[in-house]
């Protein structure tokens, strides 16, 4: 139900967030995710928002194969919810989003972390962020 809604994409990254962080919580589909919050609170999801968390959802599997890859010493099981849902997202635009070049994916992460996170999850996403950026090198020279 995305109303082709335009908005900054800073806005649309956190609408696709909290889409992540509610499907990380309830394991509902995406796409009921978005019709409900169409339906029962009148909320039109950004199109770059939904392409992001269904994104995330078709690739979950390999998504939270490379965190687990790279949070060393963690389990993925022992993150929070708002760290798991934040490298979830970041994960997924620094891996199948090819426009989007990793430093912006990272940075958007780490001020989600910020506003969203506890005082570590900041820190310790942007490290677990810079050691995949830094395994899979820029994607754009």
């Amino acid at each position: 139900m995305a109303g082709g809604l335009l908005m900054k994409r800073s806005e649309a990254r956190e609408q696709a967030f909290a889409l992540v962080f509610e499907r990380t919580i309830n394991h509902e589909p995406t796409q009921d995710l978005i019709d409900s919050a169409g339906l029962s609170r009148d909320l039109l999801v950004d199109d770059f928002a939904e392409r992001l968390a269904q994104g995330v959802e078709n690739h979950e599997a390999a998504i939270d194969e490379m965190i687990e890859k790279y949070i060393r010493g963690w389990k993925i099981g022992r993150l929070s919810k708002v760290a798991l849902s934040t490298l979830r997202l970041s994960v997924y635009e620094i891996l199948f989003e090819e426009e989007i070049p990793n430093s912006v994916s990272i940075n958007e992460a780490v001020e989600l972390a910020k506003k969203y996170g506890g005082a570590e999850d900041a820190p310790f996403i942007n490290g677990v962020l810079g050691s995949l950026d830094k395994a899979l090198g820029e994607k754009h020279a």
